[in-house]
């Protein structure tokens, strides 16, 4: 049985060399390492899980500098732990520039993408241009932040589905931000309404529709603007504030809901296209004019 575990120990603590740094390790230093890096990886997320638990929650920072906060400090922690294996490990550091130049004709070639999206979100974590909780839509996808990942960003759209987004589009495209510095939201009602109409009373059956919406702000407050005179019809724009941006799409089916039911109640009539129709009849008789109404 000694003579078991001496082979064993001696196992464990053979020297052999894997050909990168200046000397040679065990098997027992291997395993030591890799323990120190887990032991890394699994302190660093405690840490941030203390801290966003805690000291976050006193501090009261918002959720995006705690997530920003949180990532680079795992990442620093992870590095360390890394350093200290590769160390213990017996790895010349400065050895390391070869295998260092060999990543980046790599990275140059075939991992690019995957080096430009982590250096997006290095940008995002630092500038914060969209942090979680945000309600964006870039290259078409239309939803919440969910999570800023080293890769790529989690964006949950409201038919709550989870679109994988790459950092790097955050950074090259153009992204509109809901919820940037401030959440509340302008949206737009278009209305059509016949030649005939007041305009006056138009104006106060659109503004008395906004007021009794719950989820319209009283400040600022809802305007009505008189767009143009069209060939059929009078438009007009009815803009209102909500707090909610998430909610917008929601909120104008309502409005236009409640300013169908109003505009017949009050016998304002939403007007359909109209066409005249010129008719030529047979020789030696006049042409007649007809009426046409298309309804879309």
């Amino acid at each position: 049985m000694l003579n078991d575990h001496l082979s064993l120990f001696d196992f464990l603590t053979t020297p052999f060399s894997i050909g990168v740094g200046s000397g040679e390790m065990t098997l027992l230093t291997l395993i030591f390492s890799c323990l120190i890096f887990v032991g890394s990886v699994v302190f660093a997320r405690l840490l941030t899980r203390l801290l966003k638990g805690s000291v976050f929650t006193r501090a009261r920072l918002n959720p995006g500098v705690q997530e920003s906060i949180s990532r680079v400090l795992r990442y620093v922690v992870m590095a360390i732990g890394l350093m200290f294996a590769l160390d213990y490990m017996g790895f010349d550091l400065t050895a390391l520039t070869a295998l260092g130049a060999v990543l980046g004709v790599g990275i140059g070639f075939g991992l690019q993408n995957l080096a430009n999206n982590f250096v997006s979100g290095l940008v995002l974590l630092f500038e914060r241009p969209i942090q979680v909780g945000d309600f964006v839509e870039v290259s078409g996808v239309l939803g919440t932040v969910q999570a800023v990942n080293a890769r790529s960003t989690t964006v949950d759209t409201q038919d709550h589905i989870a679109i994988i987004v790459p950092n790097s589009l955050f950074v090259s495209q153009s992204v509109t931000n809901w919820s940037y510095k401030d959440t509340r939201t302008r949206i737009h009602v278009r209305v059509h309404t016949a030649l005939s109409s007041d305009p006056r009373e138009v104006e106060r059956s659109l503004l008395d529709v906004a007021r009794a919406h719950d989820a319209v702000l009283g400040s600022p407050e809802p305007r009505v603007q008189f767009l143009a005179f069209g060939e059929s019809a009078l438009q007009f724009d009815l803009l209102v504030w909500i707090e909610d941006p998430t909610q917008q799409f929601f909120v104008r089916s309502d409005l236009n809901y409640a300013i169908y039911n109003l505009f017949k109640t009050r016998g304002i009539e939403i007007p359909f296209p109209q066409r005249d129709l010129h008719v030529r009849s047979a020789e030696g008789l006049q042409p007649r004019k007809l009426d046409a109404t298309n309804e879309q």
